[in-house]
């Protein structure tokens, strides 16, 4: 598990990053896929409220992709912040992680880092829907991880990693349209303003901030170097 894995040929970094994409935008993929992106927000906010000390009673995912992570303790300071923060930070953060070390060549170590990950949440899940929503993505992770050839592995890795990088926007565009609605008036960043006094507004820019930085630094860890990509000469005719 702690040993490196060849790198997989370029194209198939690319098709992984092209088949993220379009999990992203198309409409019906992404209902389903955001179900990660959920598993990955409240873990978030969880493991950062655990690190501040505060008491977590449990986390609820629900099929409509949304999900509460409760925790006890004081309710303001940093530790309440931070476990604010935490929720639309962690994904891109998450697959910037995966990036550094697929960059590595730790394939399989990345992907039993996922399941170790969602084997510490699932204790910590207090509804059914959650729960098959956990221990599916962990089925699917260990068949990969167990069944698969090398390049099956390494597709599956890179595809998990460009898809929480190029994930992480989306959810914080969406909170925005929600609160410009007024819909979501005890969002993550509404909370933060009432902690902070920082109009909700620019912590929305901090989540954006961060998915940007995420993701471009995510994609040069990602994306093949020049040397591994065909160049003019080696093709027929040239």
């Amino acid at each position: 598990m702690t040993g490196t894995q060849p790198a997989p040929p370029w194209w198939l970094v690319v098709v992984a990053g092209v088949l993220a994409l379009l999990a992203v935008g198309h409409p019906p993929t992404w209902r389903i896929a955001r179900n990660v992106v959920t598993i990955a927000h409240e873990g978030g906010h969880a493991l950062v409220a655990l690190i501040f000390g505060r008491k977590l009673d449990g986390i609820r995912l629900h099929s409509d992709t949304s999900g509460v992570t409760v925790s006890r303790g004081k309710p303001n300071g940093p530790g309440m912040v931070f476990t604010a923060i935490a929720g639309y930070t962690t994904p891109p953060l998450l697959g910037l992680g995966f990036a550094v070390l697929l960059s590595a060549d730790r394939i399989t170590l990345m992907l039993w880092a996922s399941l170790a990950l969602l084997g510490a949440m699932l204790v910590m899940i207090r509804n059914a829907y959650g729960v098959f929503t956990v221990v599916g993505t962990g089925a699917v992770i260990f068949a990969v991880s167990w069944l698969g050839d090398a390049n099956v592995q390494a597709g599956f890795a890179y595809l998990a990693a460009w898809f929480l990088l190029l994930a992480g926007t989306r959810p914080v565009i969406e909170l925005q349209r929600m609160r410009s609605r007024h819909q979501a008036p005890r969002s993550d960043a509404d909370q933060l303003a009432h902690l902070t006094g920082v109009p909700g507004l620019a912590w929305v820019g901090v989540f954006a901030l961060i998915a940007l930085v995420s993701l471009l630094a995510g994609a040069s860890l990602l994306f093949p170097e020049t040397t591994s990509l065909p160049q003019l000469s080696d093709l027929p005719g040239i």
